[in-house]
């Protein structure tokens, strides 16, 4: 289903390198609001980059895959040096599959990282990448973005009917 997650887990903060690259992921694609950081903080949080310099170890990049425009993304992330693409206009998934081309990555190697199934899960099942679902970092959202979670009740509705969508903490668990 397009909206479904292949995984899910508490918050991207607690990917392991080390699972991951059993997986064979290259790269890890991020939303950023309410992903990464709150939507409401314009500048980066420690977290963000503990995760970023734990990825690059392990020869991981870490990406973000935003609706926002440039300006937005680039004070986010370019003091951890945090490599970005803005304006993906998610749910499309051309942002992905522009990034996917952009960075040199195969789809079998990378995994999309957000908080919504309405943009970040369709826009990754679409673009044919692995998804994962993240809560939210804040109980709060953006005018726009309520408008979506509205919408998104409904499909966590229909999609639990066959198999409930559970959080975990790490991706060692079943995929959803």
């Amino acid at each position: 289903m397009i909206f479904r997650p292949i995984y899910t887990i508490d918050t991207i903060y607690h990917l392991d390198p080390t699972e991951l690259k059993k997986m064979g992921i290259k790269a890890v694609f991020s939303d950023l609001d309410n992903t990464l950081l709150a939507w409401n903080i314009r500048d980066s949080n420690q977290e963000m980059a503990i995760l970023n310099k734990k990825l690059a170890e392990a020869g991981i990049k870490l990406i973000v895959i935003s609706n926002n425009n440039p300006e937005r993304v680039s004070k986010a992330v370019s003091k951890f040096d945090v490599a970005f693409w803005a304006n993906a206009r998610k749910p499309l998934p051309f942002g992905i599959l522009k990034a996917l081309e952009h960075y040199n990555l195969s789809k079998e190697n990378v995994i999309m990282v957000g908080d919504q199934l309405i943009t970040d899960i369709q826009a990754g099942n679409l673009a044919g990448v692995k998804t994962v679902l993240v809560k939210p970092l804040v109980e709060t959202d953006k005018w726009n973005t309520r408008i979506n979670r509205f919408f998104e009740k409904i499909i966590f509705f229909f999609l639990n009917i066959n198999k409930k969508i559970e959080f975990k903490e790490s991706l060692k668990w079943m995929k959803n």
